[in-house]
């Protein structure tokens, strides 16, 4: 060979090497996270803003976010349920299932190789070879046992990107499935919590109810003294005894509803009710002393779950364009095999029983009636469809934030209103009592101030166990860590 010949050989060689490798892309868009949203907080004009909340830079918390309502009550039964629940066990195996895809792609991606092992026992037709005999002498068919054993290994070169692509879509849907996984945790502690605060307002309305009652049966008892020394009417005792069967009627519905939040919370906590009993939470012992710290949006969008779900959803559509985009170049795969056959077991491993291949294919598309093309698009307009999703969600998070924060304003001028109300209603009380005992007033004043303080009382409960609710509602609007490895005790 002339040294001509051999230069042109290198240098095909070599053109056909850097072809190769440049054609090694990744095709399809490289995903980038959205822009932060330029917004420096979620008020609209006008809102009020709550006294026990305030926009934080760093909201970084000590601890678990329920740990701001200072209830070791509260702190033991989530922690119940985060162990035993059977929404997380549901949302944890998901994430191990999106876990495992994603092995399977990095799996499929690298090099694949088999092992074959086998044992044949075959009669061959030698006329189907145009072996009939010698003369008058005819061939007998033989029958013998074939032993095998070989492997092969294959690897796509993925000169475009799409097993890596599609890896990456893999990782992506992982990291949503962990996202989501983290939106059921959130979602359950905060669930546990708003029930606590049921069961202490339930609670709360119950006692007020019961001093209700008990200040009914103590005018009851009044107007039958005054009665007996002729310092009453008739229409006193009906009126008095009236307003005491009308109150106790309230008591009913107040304990079932009461039942009902205790059962919904053994649900949560993953028992049955017969099987677990629920503490008997109280409004005195759920406190609100620090202001919530709520992240900015900017801050909002890279911590909340189902925001960073969105985005990772948005991520693997995007990397689904690359996988589309690859069908449509050509694919090579290199190949090697190496088997072993023997009419005889001893000789099944001797060099004569060998034979090999090694060899590579290309293939590529030639006409498929625009599928491949479609179904680029497809992924296309469905990445569309995931953007579209995730500023929904965006938008909708800040909302709940706006929402909450409203309300959480709200709940404290309702709180003051009610406190300043039930005040009045004590001191009406106190004088429509003393005019009374004194003859100086209509027993009929003294039950309807009655009525005004024992609803007052009612009222005030509500609005606190409303104000816990909100506050709830917000820790959970604004993505708060549920995670309990920094508490106390941990």
């Amino acid at each position: 060979m002339s040294l001509s010949t051999r230069s042109r050989r290198r240098a095909l060689l070599g053109a056909s090497l850097s072809i190769l490798l440049t054609a090694c892309a990744t095709v399809g868009p490289d995903f980038r996270s959205p822009d932060a949203p330029s917004a420096g907080g979620y008020a609209m004009a006008g809102d009020a803003a709550p006294e026990a909340a305030r926009l934080d830079p760093a909201t970084a918390a000590s601890g678990p976010w329920w740990g701001a309502l200072g209830s070791p009550e509260l702190d033991a039964v989530i922690r119940q349920a985060i162990a035993g629940s059977p929404t997380l066990a549901e949302a944890d195996a998901t994430l191990r299932q999106a876990r495992s895809a994603l092995a399977q792609a990095r799996g499929e991606a690298g090099p694949q190789a088999d092992l074959n092992v086998g044992v044949r026992r075959e009669r061959a037709n030698l006329q189907a070879f145009g072996f009939t005999g010698f003369g008058d002498m005819q061939l007998e068919n033989p029958t013998f046992t074939l032993y095998s054993v070989g492997g092969g290994v294959g690897y796509d070169l993925d000169l475009f990107g799409g097993e890596r692509r599609r890896i990456e879509g893999a990782a992506a849907r992982m990291e949503a499935q962990a996202r989501r996984a983290e939106a059921a945790y959130l979602t359950l502690t905060a669930n546990v919590a708003l029930q606590a605060v049921t069961i202490a307002t339930l609670q709360a309305q119950i006692d007020a109810t019961e001093q209700m009652i008990a200040a009914d049966q103590a005018n009851v008892e009044l107007v039958r003294k005054a009665n007996a020394l002729g310092g009453s009417t008739s229409t006193a005792r009906v009126a008095a005894q009236s307003q005491l069967e009308q109150d106790r009627t309230l008591l009913p519905p107040l304990r079932a509803q009461l039942a009902a939040a205790r059962h919904a919370l053994a649900v949560l906590v993953g028992h049955a009710p017969a099987d677990w009993t629920a503490p008997d939470f109280q409004l005195s012992h759920l406190t609100l002393a620090a202001p919530v710290p709520v992240a900015l949006p900017s801050e909002l969008v890279r911590r909340r779950p189902d925001i960073l779900a969105a985005e990772a959803e948005l991520h693997a559509a995007t990397a689904d364009i690359g996988v589309a985009t690859a069908d449509l170049y050509p694919k090579i795969r290199l190949t090697s095999s190496i088997t072993q056959g023997s009419l005889k077991v001893g000789d099944l491993f001797g060099y004569d029983a060998s034979g090999w291949d090694i060899g590579a294919g290309l293939t590529a598309p030639l006409f498929n009636g625009g599928a491949l093309k479609a179904r680029r698009q497809q992924a296309r307009e469905a990445a569309g469809a995931a953007s579209a999703r995730y500023q929904q969600t965006v938008l909708t998070a800040f909302a709940q934030v706006a929402d909450a924060l409203t309300a959480l304003s709200a709940d404290e001028d309702s709180r003051a209103a009610h406190q300043r109300s039930l005040s009045q209603a004590d001191e009406n009380l106190r004088l429509a009592k003393v005019a009374y005992e004194r003859g100086g007033g209509a027993f009929l004043e003294v039950l309807d101030a009655q009525r005004r303080v024992n609803e007052g009382r009612a009222s005030l409960a509500r609005a606190e166990g409303q104000r816990l609710a909100d506050a709830v509602r917000l820790f959970a609007a604004t993505g708060a860590d549920w995670r309990i490895e920094a508490a106390a005790g941990d």
